[in-house]
């Protein structure tokens, strides 16, 4: 165990503060990605300097880091690319029960290709289906509830953390286990999404001058699919995922070589989307580089300056000092920290607290990395559901809580929604998932 002093923490703490505050106050300097390159680059610099300079597994903790962002990073940015190529030509209709069916889509689409996936191939129809209304930032923020975080529950492509679960031994299909809570949530967010969109719809109505409603209902363009075969290189993305975790269960590899592997994989796939797919396509699309450079840019600043943080975590938990030994804890305490610091490690982190509880409780010893011995225990599987549970709800609470977050609302303001603040969105989800996470807790984790 490596202790680490609490002051380090205070570099991501303070980033994550401007990330919140410097779009309200300095929000001309923050439009530039140059500059926000300059202030990852600044908060990252101490904790660089301290972890090479001062800590003896220093340059391996910032290492394993750089690997990870280099994954995150890199399916982003193939997804991101991929589905930019992919056209729904015509248009739907911006009204509340089709905007529900597509955020109900969308859901079940996360789960088999990734919340990154289905968020980049349905953001950008549905901006365009609701392009003539009024008040659509309800819309992307439920978007990101629903189909950029809690649809991704039900495989391990769903969401990183359950990705990683998979690679430390959980069985591919133990993930359909979470389906009652992914059903209530998701569910719950689809209903209430129905009315306060139809609220909305109906205000704009008795104040817009004419007939709003005729007027989204009017684009009766019929629906065609251009540039269909880059569903081909989705699934090409998804098949590199799922074979080098196979690879590494079996531990046919070692861990860089499928990394490698993982990231030529996807890089591949992406070039052969660039090269296949017209520019005229990807204009019509509005596909820009702009957003994936925003999220590599904040998430580089992130990824660096959360080491200490969780090493700080890390030791906190196997010191005893966070008394963690009921589902409904790690629920809240994995969902609390998936919210700011990168969900993925922090599944693995509590993942690991979990194999010392269990094995304490039942006085074996249990390897974090090799999570299927948690199973064999009802405490175990108990302890495991509610940490992916809270990895994946709760990565929702924020706009960095996970990867495609970011991406889909540097999307929507390109497309001349407006987004809340940081703070502003945060309104959002205490008043709608914060409440759900509450019943969640009482019928699935007490």
């Amino acid at each position: 165990m490596h202790d680490l002093p609490l002051w380090t923490v205070a570099p991501f703490g303070t980033y994550l503060l401007l990330i919140a505050i410097l779009p309200l106050v300095a929000s001309h300097f923050w439009e530039k990605n140059r500059n926000k390159f300059i202030l990852a680059v600044a908060a990252g610099l101490p904790v660089l300097g301290y972890l090479l300079l001062a800590q003896e597994h220093g340059a391996h903790w910032l290492a394993h880091s750089a690997k990870e962002y280099a994954a995150f990073i890199v399916l982003l940015g193939a997804l991101y690319v991929i589905s930019g190529g992919i056209y729904l030509k015509g248009s739907l209709a911006g009204t509340p029960i089709v905007n529900t069916a597509v955020l109900a889509i969308g859901a079940v689409l996360a789960s088999l290709v990734g919340t990154t996936g289905a968020s980049m191939l349905l953001i950008r129809p549905l901006l365009r289906a609701n392009e003539k209304r009024l008040r659509r930032a309800h819309i992307v923020i439920f978007f990101i509830f629903i189909v950029s975080n809690g649809g991704g529950m039900l495989t391990p492509l769903g969401d990183p953390p359950l990705f990683l679960g998979f690679l430390r031994g959980v069985p591919f299909l133990w993930t359909l286990r979470l389906v009652f809570p992914w059903l209530l949530v998701n569910g719950l967010l689809l209903m209430i999404f129905n009315v306060l969109d139809q609220i909305v719809l109906n205000r704009e109505e008795r104040r817009r001058p004419g007939a709003q409603l005729e007027e989204v209902q009017q684009v009766r363009v019929p629906l065609r699919v251009m540039g269909s075969h880059n569903l081909l290189f989705l699934l090409g993305v998804i098949g590199v995922i799922f074979g080098a975790g196979q690879l590494q269960q079996r531990r046919l590899l070692g861990d860089d070589a499928i990394l490698a592997m993982q990231v030529v994989g996807m890089l591949a796939m992406a070039g052969l989307s660039m090269v296949t797919t017209s520019k005229a396509l990807r204009r019509d699309n509005r596909f820009t580089w702009g957003p994936i450079i925003e999220v590599a840019v904040i998430f580089l600043g992130i990824f660096v300056t959360m080491v200490p943080a969780l090493k700080v975590l890390q030791a906190m938990g196997e010191s005893g000092r966070l008394a963690l030994d009921r589902p409904w804890q790690f629920f809240w305490m994995t969902g609390a920290l998936s919210s700011f610091l990168d969900n993925a490690p922090t599944y693995l982190t509590f993942a690991s607290l979990a194999a010392g509880v269990v094995g304490n409780a039942q006085g074996v010893s249990i390897n974090p990395d090799d999570l299927s011995m948690l199973l064999r225990y009802p405490l175990g599987e108990a302890l495991l559901t509610a940490i992916s549970c809270g990895a994946v709800f709760m990565g929702a609470n924020t706009y960095i809580g996970n990867g495609p977050n970011f991406m889909v609302k540097a999307i929507a303001e390109e497309g001349g929604v407006r987004m809340p603040s940081f703070f502003g969105y945060m309104i959002w989800s205490i008043g709608i998932l914060v409440p759900l996470f509450v019943g969640v807790t009482f019928i699935f984790f007490r």
